[in-house]
């Protein structure tokens, strides 16, 4: 009997059993992305405890010095275990499936895990998710490599558990399973599907028989939220908005980014002036905001922000009480107070996101790109509500909804995970449409104000090139001369021989197309295809007196083999042919044997693996 590893190294084709050892692994991910992404969570919450502990004793003029210690910590063990481990997780895992063939060292992911309990931990400004992304997808590498799958299961196990991941954060397996198709492998095939979609149930599953029913790592308000059709202007003028937010957070990080590489200081020590930066955001934050959230002296935007989103989506939240309870200054009335408090949080998350993962810090951009939109929604609502446009039954706190998955709709360009995740969070089915519509306007504007997504920016920089792009770059990087050629006619082909020659050679080597060259200097003039002999055929009595010359085609190209595939493909779009000649650039005018368009196909297929 054959074993598991033989089973799954066999080639490419995709039988029937290994469609049930595939769904079991994936269901074996699933599982130990959640137990890992939980342990990982309640390591990141004793850490998040002990830094509120540290600054409730210390004065606020202090508060640099938690977030400094912890990118610190970062900074020792990117630089000597894992480099890749620094920013936000999910470009390295979209970047070793284009370009490594699924393969994620362990030592990458486990230095992910403790780098961004330290960062994250200690209060740096990112999230958690990327972290467990990374996570799942080191744990479906790990178990491909083990196995020794082909490059395509290797792939769907790292996307395997990448879903599995964002499924036990939010507890939204269908989320999940559209974030890994629509971010990461780009592949909506039944054979990538149907094992990813294990993995995130078992992982959403797992989750919610640990931490309890309808539990997850992040939960968001089940209130009931109103909307009106009346509503769906505002609703399309809010994705506008948020594509705006989402446009320039990305192009903030991404600065932020550029401006650390060129900073001439040691890769150890950049994390630790990001967070002294945002130690000192937060310093004139709380100086600035006097009594809001009194009681704390962390500022709201530290670390993942998940009690700001949660806060900032919850109905009741958005009375005049609380509004004037969060107010700056009291100089400013209530109302007003709380769309400047909120327009304060984007701009702090922002800010404060880009010192500490440009800088080199390690986490995640999923939650700052749900807390900028659950703030900047907040503001818009209240906005609304303010100069009597909100209809009545409706709250602010349904904007800052919308809000949140525009923005991630935006900066990620997946609206179907957004849209997704929303319902899944809320399970409200009225919230759809204000969703589907708001994410759909933040992505396609998002598109026109930048060209990479918040994930494929730096990819792109670094030579990764995604989708269609990356396929032509592939096409015009990859040399003709790495096709299989195929032998010239066994003897060569001449105007004046009978076409019944060429007919016999057919049947006996199965030659698709023929070139004809010049009987005393052997140069190449034209060819003769297997269409044009099997045309012939139709009136058998002629086919005696037909010569060579009567079916010639002199207007074919030939091809070279210092040319590119793409130029090469190009030839064969313009010609309906099965092959064409290949020519020697030293003697362009001999043949030397024939390309078919299944030869450049294959020289393609073989090119994307080997990148």
């Amino acid at each position: 009997m054959r074993s598991l590893r033989e089973r799954l190294t066999d080639a490419p084709r995709f039988r029937s059993g290994q469609d049930w050892v595939l769904i079991a692994i994936g269901a074996f991910i699933g599982v130990a992305t959640a137990l890992g992404a939980i342990l990982f969570v309640r390591a990141l919450e004793s850490m998040e405890h002990l830094s509120r502990q540290a600054h409730a004793d210390w004065s606020i003029w202090l508060l640099p010095v938690v977030p400094m210690a912890g990118a610190l910590a970062t900074g020792l063990l990117v630089h000597f275990f894992a480099s890749d481990a620094r920013g936000h997780g999910v470009p390295q895992v979209i970047n070793a499936v284009v370009k490594r063939k699924g393969v994620i060292p362990i030592r990458v992911g486990l230095v992910k895990v403790i780098a961004s309990i330290s960062t994250v931990g200690t209060g740096g400004s990112g999230g958690a998710e990327g972290p467990i992304v990374q996570i799942g997808a080191t744990f479906g590498s790990v178990i491909g490599r083990f196995l020794r799958v082909v490059r395509e299961h290797q792939n769907t196990f790292v996307g395997c558990g990448a879903a599995a991941g964002i499924a036990s954060v939010f507890n939204a397996p269908i989320a999940g399973v559209f974030f890994v198709l629509e971010v990461i492998l780009r592949d909506f095939s039944l054979r990538t599907f149907t094992p990813v979609v294990v993995a995130s149930v078992f992982s959403a599953a797992t989750t919610q028989a640990i931490l309890g029913a309808d539990e997850a790592i992040f939960t968001a308000s089940l209130a009931v939220y109103g909307f009106t059709l009346a509503e769906l202007p505002s609703y399309i003028f809010l994705g506008l908005i948020c594509a705006a937010v989402a446009a320039g957070f990305t192009r903030l990080l991404h600065l932020g980014e550029d401006a650390y590489e060129r900073l001439r200081l040691h890769p150890i020590i950049k994390p630790v002036t990001g967070a002294f930066l945002l130690g000192l955001l937060g310093i004139a934050y709380l100086a600035i905001l006097q009594g809001a959230h009194a009681g704390t002296r962390v500022p709201a935007f530290f670390g993942n922000g998940y009690d700001v989103i949660q806060w900032t989506i919850a109905p009741e939240t958005y009375t005049d009480q609380t509004l004037a309870s969060q107010a700056p200054t009291s100089a400013i009335p209530g109302a007003h107070a709380g769309i400047l408090l909120l327009i304060i949080l984007v701009f702090a998350k922002a800010v404060g996101t880009t010192f500490t993962l440009a800088s080199g810090g390690s986490g995640g951009v999923f939650a700052p790109s749900l807390f900028l939109g659950a703030t900047a929604g907040g503001a818009f609502g209240v906005a609304l509500e303010r100069l009597g446009l909100m209809p009545v039954g409706s709250s602010p706190a349904a904007y800052a909804l919308i809000g949140m998955g525009a923005v991630v709709a935006g900066t990620t360009f997946a609206p179907l995970t957004a849209i997704l995740l929303l319902f899944e969070l809320t399970r409200e089915p009225r919230v759809l449409l204000p969703i589907m519509l708001a994410a759909v306007i933040a992505t396609v504007a998002s598109r026109i104000l930048m060209r990479d997504s918040i994930y494929t920016h730096r990819l792109r920089q670094s030579g990764v090139l995604l989708g269609w792009t990356g396929d032509l770059a592939t096409l015009r990087k990859t040399p003709l001369a790495r096709c299989r050629q195929s032998p010239l006619p066994p003897e060569p082909i001449y105007p004046a021989d009978p076409l019944s020659k060429l007919i016999a050679l057919h049947a006996v080597h199965d030659i698709p197309d023929f070139p004809v060259v010049d009987q005393a200097s052997g140069r190449y003039l034209g060819l003769v295809t297997g269409y044009d002999m099997r045309t012939a055929l139709i009136d058998r009595e002629a086919v005696p007196l037909l010569l060579v010359a009567e079916l010639l085609h002199t207007d074919y190209p030939v091809l070279h083999l210092d040319e590119m595939l793409d130029t090469a493909m190009d030839k064969f779009a313009r010609h309906d042919v099965a092959s064409l000649a290949v020519v020697d650039p030293a003697r362009p005018d001999i043949p030397i044997g024939m390309i078919t368009r299944a030869d450049i196909l294959k020289a393609y297929r073989d090119a994307l693996h080997e990148d």
